[in-house]
């Protein structure tokens, strides 16, 4: 079981509070997007093997979104930051690159 820290409220629980929504940082196309646009949207995703960026909503607290970095082999959390970035915060990927060197070369 995930223990995940919400960055907007501050509560940590267990990830039955949370519930997780697929990646992060997509482009997300809606209404007047093409087929092509909307092909990558619904069907093209990333299923690293390591460190991987997701969006997750504070179901049963906040209700409010935010990002979760996490490794998917051995389900470490890196952090958790607010989901009105468009990247990844700097001190989280140096945090991530000091526990999994050369991960970025990977993904």
């Amino acid at each position: 079981m995930l223990i995940v820290s919400c960055p907007n409220c501050g509560i940590t629980a267990e990830e039955t509070e949370f519930h997780a929504h697929g990646e992060a940082h997509i482009t997300r196309h809606a209404a007047g997007s093409t087929d092509d646009q909307m092909e990558t949207y619904l069907f093209m995703r990333k299923n690293p093997k390591g460190v991987h960026f997701e969006r997750w909503h504070h179901r049963y607290g906040c209700g409010k979104w935010f990002h979760m970095a996490r490794d998917t082999m051995t389900l470490e959390v890196f952090g958790t930051y607010t989901g009105q970035t468009s990247a990844p915060p700097e001190e989280l990927l140096q945090k991530i690159d000091a526990k999994r060197p050369g991960w970025r070369k990977a993904s």
